[in-house]
């Protein structure tokens, strides 16, 4: 990268996790391990445990998934940043992965952000019952089509876009029923691919507003402070300055669609060129290459591509 290149980074949400997804990291660079300790410890159970070895099943639980993946993408970045002078121009996340991103923007302690995800996933857990909700991927159709699809097929019931990830790639969530009858009118719309995910509650959707007014509680007693790095919200696409405007994002966060696709675009228009992914998995990734090809784009997920980027 030349000297007048500009670096963002962005950190994954659910649906980046795996297990094993931290044993080439951990392996080779151990000091790692403490901040999985210090999340075990602030949890009541052994995170690492979960994430290296433990049912696949447990690891998917929304309440433990959020930690799993805040603390893995943590460890990665501060790995990184440790052994090199890491000077992005904005940081963003997908979800979930914008409290790893204020985390890393110094905005919120590692320690409180890990008692506030894990209390985020189970609230959202508890705002639906469960079977009741369900999120599908739309594959094909453009965001209007998403829109009139929708509208048409939530009846009595709720179902929207939730996740705008790239064009022509949608997920949507709501009541399971609204949202497997929007699943057939996107076939019969002409959607390449239409098809339920395998996630545990229907997040970005108003079916959330429950569990944001309960989330709220807790989110408001955790101490903000400045950015030392700006921070782009799912939910405009844009940097929020105040601890008051932050929180309310979060909030909103939970209950409206993530403009992934805006936020990306925002990132080009600071005059950023190179794009790291830094987190489990490549999924991030794969959505930015389909959103800018102008981008350089690679991520740090595991020890060689670490060690590449330490390089």
């Amino acid at each position: 990268m030349s000297s007048s290149s500009k670096l963002a980074v962005v950190f994954p949400g659910q649906g980046s996790q795996s297990l094993g997804m931290m044993d080439s990291v951990l392996e080779k660079y151990p000091d790692i391990n403490n901040s999985f300790a210090i999340a075990s410890d602030i949890l009541g159970y052994d995170l690492l445990e979960i994430i290296t070895s433990d049912p696949e099943e447990k690891l998917n639980q929304t309440e433990i998934t959020q930690p799993a993946l805040l603390v893995s993408a943590y460890a990665i970045w501060s790995a990184w940043c440790k052994n090199i002078d890491v000077k992005p121009t904005v940081l963003a996340g997908h979800s979930l992965g914008e409290y790893t991103a204020l985390v890393c923007a110094d905005v919120i302690s590692f320690e409180d952000s890990i008692a506030l995800v894990a209390e985020r996933g189970r609230c959202m857990q508890r705002a639906v019952p469960n079977n009741m909700g369900a999120m599908a991927a739309i594959l094909g159709l453009d965001d209007a089509q998403i829109v009139k699809v929708c509208n048409d097929s939530a009846e009595d019931e709720i179902v929207s876009a939730a996740n705008y990830n790239s064009p022509g790639q949608v997920v949507i969530a709501g009541h399971k029923a609204a949202v497997e009858r929007a699943i057939n009118a996107a076939k019969d719309a002409g959607a390449k691919r239409a098809m339920i995910l395998p996630v545990s509650v229907p997040s970005h959707c108003l079916l959330m507003k429950e569990a944001a007014d309960e989330f709220a509680e807790t989110l408001n007693k955790i101490t903000f402070n400045d950015a030392t790095i700006p921070v782009l919200q799912n939910v405009d696409a844009v940097v929020k300055s105040t601890a008051d405007e932050i929180k309310a994002a979060l909030l909103e966060q939970l209950y409206k669609p993530v403009l992934w696709v805006d936020c990306i675009n925002s990132i080009k228009n600071m005059g950023v060129t190179r794009v790291v992914e830094c987190g489990p998995g490549k999924i991030l990734s794969g959505l930015i290459k389909r959103i800018d090809r102008e981008l350089d784009i690679s991520s740090i997920h595991d020890a060689d591509s670490l060690l590449k980027a330490l390089a």
